[in-house]
């Protein structure tokens, strides 16, 4: 080791001679080689600097880059060569800066792209971070380290890199089964589900798409997107608009059309390649601004968008602090600039219509109209309470402003109480509206405070048809907030909950199914759901071709449990996901197969049974035309096959 170090420095010795008497023929092609390694460098310290990965790609993002950080140490080693890089390592080092570049754009990517169709997308990704992984394997592979006179120490640390890039696979280990579930349903052509908004606020927090902020970076990405797509994933990228104009309804903003939107055209399609400053762009909107006006804390909006806001809000728009005042002042020095911005790019500002002076006073009466029913919830009258609950229930169903007032207000308590009410129509109402009301985020933990689980649990199981249908979606909402959930299940919930999916209406069912889909992620429920005969319905349901991807999916959540595949993996049950693989859709494929693929893992009986029902030839055809994730589990499949017939 010693004499290896020491001939490493007489080389280094040579080198500096050879540079001082300035003879070298190739000395300008060293210095040249020793910039490009340089260049490596600053690429990879940039890359490093991005930071701030979306939530589906922040594991494969962070391990990238500390594998491009190990890398430092292979190129500071052969910059201390002083430019005498051997030609050999041309090409090498150029198919490395290849691959980094790669990865920088990748990276990129995952860092500021559109949040929501990286997560729809994250199958594609984690492709191409394979790719990526593949290519820096290769470049590595081709460098002559000896001749670079790399360190065995530094040439160990590298081989470790590339055995974990080699070994690197194009998909994520195990899947956010909540995630999953939640864009199945929210994306189902099924029927228009209760849990909607539930869901979509849900999702909202996981991908940190709440805020007005928050929301209005991800519209700019969307457009971005948009306009880069060049027509292609046009279904994804519909999906992406379809759900991003979710959150903006749930967060209080208008929607966002951006691929028809005559102000888009105008001012987007026909100027791709101007951009338009953001200080002209109004927070609220993403448009440009034709009437821009101050607010209290100096911001400026359009006035259009500001007064709409301030009509059915009272905090302010980026900060959500309480508003002092709702007066607004015109930004004439803004305007002016705006104006001669457009006179010097040839760019058309949109036409805009004055808003109607009504909502202010209609805003003034919808409050009213709020505080008049809650206070009419503790009525002694049972006709008024009766009356009320159904007010709220309507109230509190789409306007997230009232989901706010009637808990400002006061009208959780008296909803709890009214749920123990021997009245069939109250306790719906109240169970429904309360429903509604959890899907504000603060008043879920306001609803569990004061002791509602416990009521809504004796509701799902004595309640009418609609009130247990509505208490189980009302479980499932609050489920979103740890502690809740682990009250709901503390509480006994699990077997009303299996109880209403084995004899519920099918609209019941569906309710049931999707709250103990949430509350199976956990490995100590699925013990208590199993125990409590969760997967004799499901089943039936799947058998029933009704709900079909849901229901498998839990299942599969199911068969990673100890007693799951005994109970999942009866004779008849296999030959149903055996017909799904062959005549089911696409995505009933993809479940079918995954549940196979689980069950024949922990059982090669399973597997026989699946042959005998001719299973092989639909894996066949799905390791071939199949979707990304079904072509996958066929081919593990497959091979799990072969593997047991070699033994």
């Amino acid at each position: 080791m010693h004499g290896e170090v020491q001939e490493k420095g007489d080389r280094r010795g040579e080198a500096a001679e050879t540079a001082e008497e300035g003879t070298a023929p190739n000395s300008s092609n060293g210095q040249e080689h020793y910039c490009e390694i340089k260049e490596l460098v600053d690429l990879i310290e940039s890359t490093a600097s991005i930071g701030d990965y979306r939530m589906m790609q922040k594991k494969e993002s962070h391990i990238l880059v500390r594998r491009l950080k190990i890398l430092l140490l292979l190129l500071e080693d052969v910059k201390e060569l002083h430019g005498q890089v051997p030609e050999t390592s041309s090409i090498p080092f150029s198919n490395l800066k290849k691959a980094l570049l790669c990865a920088k754009e990748l990276l990129i990517t995952c860092s500021v792209g559109s949040k929501i169709y990286l997560t729809l997308e994250n199958e594609a990704i984690m492709g191409r971070y394979h790719k990526v992984n593949q290519k820096l394997s290769e470049a590595l592979k081709d460098l002559p380290y000896e001749e670079l006179g790399v360190s065995h120490e530094v040439k160990e640390e590298i081989d470790i890199v590339r055995m974990h890039l080699k070994r690197s696979k194009g998909r994520t280990e195990s899947q956010d089964a909540e995630l999953a579930m939640d864009l199945m349903v929210v994306f189902s052509k099924d029927d228009e589900r209760k849990a909607d908004s539930a869901i979509i606020a849900r999702l909202a927090n996981k991908l940190e798409l709440h805020s007005v902020v928050h929301l209005n970076t991800e519209t700019i990405a969307v457009r971005k997107l948009v306009r880069e797509s060049g027509g292609k994933n046009a279904e994804s990228i519909q999906q992406v608009i379809e759900l991003l104009n979710k959150f903006r309804r749930s967060a209080g903003l208008e929607d966002i059309n951006v691929l028809d939107d005559p102000t888009f055209d105008n001012a987007f399609k026909k100027s791709l390649s101007l951009v338009i400053p953001d200080e002209f762009l109004c927070p609220i909107s993403l448009e440009i601004m034709t009437d821009p006006v101050f607010i209290e804390t100096g911001q400026t909006y359009e006035r259009e968008s500001i007064q709409k806001w301030l009509d059915s809000h009272q905090t302010y728009p980026t900060t959500r602090q309480p508003l002092a005042h709702s007066s607004l002042a015109p930004n004439y020095a803004l305007r002016n600039l705006i104006l001669q911005w457009c006179e010097r790019n040839n760019f058309q500002l949109p036409i805009k219509y004055a808003a109607s002076d009504t909502k202010s006073s209609s805003s003034i009466e919808g409050k009213e109209e709020v505080l008049s029913a809650v206070r009419n919830l503790s009525s002694n009258q049972l006709e008024v309470q009766r009356k009320a609950s159904r007010k709220i229930r309507m109230l509190s169903k789409e306007n997230p402003v009232n989901r706010i007032l009637i808990a400002q207000s006061g009208g959780i308590a008296p909803l709890v109480q009214l749920l123990s009410y021997p009245d069939s129509k109250i306790q719906e109402h109240s169970v429904t509206a309360l429903l509604n009301l959890s899907i504000d985020e603060a008043n879920k933990k306001l609803i569990a405070r004061e002791g509602a689980i416990p009521v809504i649990i004796d509701v799902l199981r004595n309640g009418s048809t609609a009130a247990k249908e509505n208490s189980a979606t009302a479980l499932f909402s609050l489920s979103m907030v740890n502690d809740i959930k682990e009250t709901i299940v503390l509480s006994n919930g699990i077997p009303p909950l299996v109880d209403l999916l084995q004899h519920g209406t099918m609209a019941g069912k569906k309710d049931a199914a999707t709250a103990l889909a949430h509350l199976c992620v956990d490995q100590a429920n699925k013990t208590r759901a199993i125990e409590a005969g969760i997967i004799p319905p499901l089943l039936k349901l799947v058998k029933d071709s009704y709900m079909i991807d849901e229901v498998v999916s839990i299942l599969y959540q199911l068969s990673l449990h100890q007693d799951g595949p005994q109970e999942i993996g009866q004779f008849s049950f296999i030959e149903t996901l055996v017909d799904l693989t062959r005549d089911g859709t696409p995505t009933n494929k993809e479940w079918a197969t995954t549940l196979l693929l689980s069950l024949a893992s922990t059982n090669s009986s399973f597997m026989l049974i699946a042959l005998q029902f001719g299973v092989l030839q639909n894996l066949i055809e799905i390791s071939e035309s199949g979707n990304a994730r079904a072509q996958r589990k066929a081919k593990s499949l497959l091979k799990l096959m072969r593997r047991y017939e070699q033994i």
